[in-house]
């Protein structure tokens, strides 16, 4: 969960991606000429350039799990790898824990992968030729680590990701999710503070897919680490995520929490994202809780933390607001049935 500090783990400012033959210089000249992001975005694809991420802004806190998701082309795996510098950005500002990424030289990003940025992808990228033990253990052994202190700190990340006793098989001899595993362990060999997940599970079948989300979770609850993940899967931000963001050609729609994606969607773009998703499931009591100060007779012992499935099911037969607790068994709000219901009403426009 997010932790309470004033600098965020990362902060992107204006960031822009611009992909064709002299898109940098276009994109300055474009700038100077002054209008909105959009108008600037226009006079470059005028120039048959591809303005890929256009103006993204957003902080992400420390212990943060932060989702990018959007259709094919929206720009979110584009804008991670500009983040991670695995391209060069066109425009804007990236720090990470206060470091100015896009200042650092090549010897200090190769540093800042090897001893602070995780990082997982899509296709696994194991070496063949490597046993699993030795495929997680890769990262310490190119930052210098000898071999037993190597296998020593690798052999629990192993255990972790749920591969105890497989330590001695290659690739070759592993399914496509025990592969993603070792992925994922070798991601986190170095200590990774911050971690960038590029549609890690999308290659998985919907059963292992699921398995590795609710896997994922525990392993992110023994971790310190905050995260930048992205899917195009509106069901798999919703599970993972604290903040969501919703990109569209290159742009940021909307950023919330899942309750505000699903409860208030800015534009009919998200609405659409979130038309199939069962509200019940994914919103908290929380997000309709108001101040306690017209409480009826009535408490069905409703949290912040329910579901509004499970908090109309306590509550259905009342027709007054009920107060909300916290973890504590203190009352700290209330929400009305009425406000439940609604809720949970499917908009067919």
């Amino acid at each position: 969960m997010t932790s309470n500090t004033d600098q965020p783990a990362i902060r992107v400012d204006g960031l822009w991606q611009v992909f064709g033959p002299h898109g940098n210089t276009a994109l300055r000249a474009a700038q100077e000429a002054g209008g909105s992001r959009d108008e600037i975005a226009a006079r470059l694809t005028r120039q048959d350039l591809i303005p890929a991420v256009r103006d993204a802004s957003f902080e992400v806190a420390p212990g943060e799990l932060f989702v990018i998701m959007g259709l094919s082309g929206s720009g979110k795996s584009t804008l991670i790898r500009g983040i991670s510098r695995l391209v060069e950005p066109s425009a804007g500002a990236v720090s990470i824990e206060g470091e100015d990424v896009l200042a650092a030289s090549k010897a200090r990003m190769t540093e800042l992968r090897r001893t602070r940025m995780g990082m997982v992808f899509q296709h696994f990228g194991l070496f063949p030729h490597m046993t699993v033990l030795d495929n997680v253990a890769y990262p310490l052994k190119v930052g210098g680590v000898g071999r037993k202190a190597r296998y020593d700190k690798a052999r629990p990340i192993v255990e972790m990701v749920g591969l105890e006793g497989r330590e001695g098989a290659f690739p070759r001899e592993l399914s496509g999710g025990q592969r993603q595993r070792v992925g994922i362990a070798r991601s986190l060999a170095g200590d990774c503070s911050v971690w960038f997940l590029d549609e890690p599970f999308s290659a998985l079948d919907p059963l292992i897919r699921r398995q590795l989300q609710d896997e994922f979770l525990q392993i992110r609850k023994r971790l310190n680490t905050t995260i930048l993940f992205i899917t195009h899967d509106i069901a798999e931000a919703l599970k993972l995520a604290d903040r969501i963001a919703i990109m569209r050609d290159g742009v940021i729609i909307q950023i919330g929490t899942p309750a505000e994606i699903v409860l208030q969607p800015v534009d009919d773009y998200v609405r659409d994202f979130a038309r199939d998703v069962a509200r019940g499931r994914h919103a908290r009591v929380g997000s309709l809780m108001r101040p306690a100060d017209s409480v009826g007779p009535d408490d069905p012992g409703l949290r912040t933390d329910m579901t509004l499935d499970a908090a109309l099911a306590s509550c259905m037969s009342l027709y007054e607001p009920v107060p909300v607790h916290d973890g504590a068994g203190q009352v700290i709000g209330m929400v009305h049935p009425a406000d439940l219901a609604a809720a949970l009403q499917v908009d067919e426009t």
